[in-house]
């Protein structure tokens, strides 16, 4: 399925028509389209690599879907590789869609594995800001750089709430509680990690495109741009931040779990001096030796006391201690 979108002189003039057409309109130097390809066929790469003469490596790159994110520069054009984002807050997996980007001075061609990756979002950015359309292909670009860019700061921001949401389940007590936390945990490591893989080199897209020798950004879309450059060095702090903090996380939790079994040791093991008391005192009144009291009354009433007394002592000194 096919988009289509002609600007001329700062202003959209036509919308999804017919892409054969669209050959007829480079011709004009004031007129700027934009092609989107979902779920494209061999067939429109090879017509998109012919009617707009796109190096061939640019094409198969955008046919190979799995590409990192990259500026490539050939002569006529550049090729951009981005992901759009998507979090599952509730089980911390991390959706992407990636996005091919052909960047010609005249036109904006941006294929897609599947629908996935919204690309009414951005068209609604376009519209919402129609006084920038007359710079063009910069202009267009800005709008789907900012959407991505924008996607992976909620990502961002909802894997930090969801790191808060296992902190406060760190210190609660409870078998399954450890064990909600090590997912948890382990789910929220992996998708920083593909995050990291999808926010990092964005840096350098974004920056390589700022430079005066790429030709794209003009002084008055430098700024838009510059924004744009500024949520992603943000975007990445903040996941690098967030993987140390899950990594602390991880510390955490077991030296929590280290110190309840340590707490269960101590309590187990001064139940058993307590519990050894009486074992002592009735092995030693079992002896078949004549002791003090031996077949009398009060050997036996001695015994118990000497039971219950010293265990009772053993008790309140565990519980001074706060072993009990």
């Amino acid at each position: 399925m096919a988009r289509t979108r002609l600007y001329r002189n700062g202003v959209l003039e036509a919308e999804d028509f017919p892409v054969d057409k669209i050959s007829d309109h480079l011709c004009d130097d004031e007129a700027v389209v934009w092609l989107d390809l979902c779920g494209p066929t061999q067939a429109d790469f090879d017509m998109i690599g012919e009617e707009f003469g796109l190096h061939h490596l640019a094409v198969e790159d955008a046919m190979n879907f799995g590409q990192r994110p990259k500026l490539d520069r050939y002569r006529t054009h550049l090729f951009i590789s981005a992901y759009g984002i998507q979090l599952d807050g509730h089980q911390g997996r991390l959706d992407t869609c990636e996005i091919g980007i052909f960047v010609t001075p005249q036109a904006l061609i941006t294929v897609r594995r599947d629908d996935r990756f919204d690309m009414g979002e951005v068209v609604s950015r376009w519209d919402d800001n129609p006084d920038l359309a007359k710079y063009g292909v910069a202009f267009l670009l800005h709008g789907l750089l900012d959407y991505l860019v924008d996607g992976q700061m909620a990502a961002v921001r909802e894997l930090d709430q969801s790191l808060e949401d296992v902190e406060d389940l760190l210190f609660d007590a409870g078998r399954s509680t450890v064990h909600a936390v090590q997912r948890r945990s382990f789910q929220l490591r992996r998708s920083l990690v593909v995050l990291r893989r999808v926010v990092l080199p964005m840096r350098e897209v974004v920056n390589a495109l700022m430079r005066p020798t790429l030709h794209v950004v003009g002084e008055p879309m430098l700024p838009y741009y510059q924004d744009v450059y500024d949520h992603v060095l943000r975007a990445t702090e903040w996941t690098e931040s967030l993987r140390d903090l899950v990594t602390t996380i991880l510390e955490t939790n077991l030296t929590v779990q280290g110190n309840r079994m340590n707490l269960i040791m101590k309590q187990v093991t001064s139940w058993a001096a307590i519990i050894a008391v009486p074992t002592a005192v009735t092995g030693f009144y079992g002896q078949n030796v004549p002791y003090p009291g031996f077949g009398k009354m009060w050997g036996f009433v001695a015994s118990i006391l000497v039971t219950i007394v010293v265990s009772v002592a053993l008790f309140v000194t565990f519980r001074r201690k706060d072993w009990l």
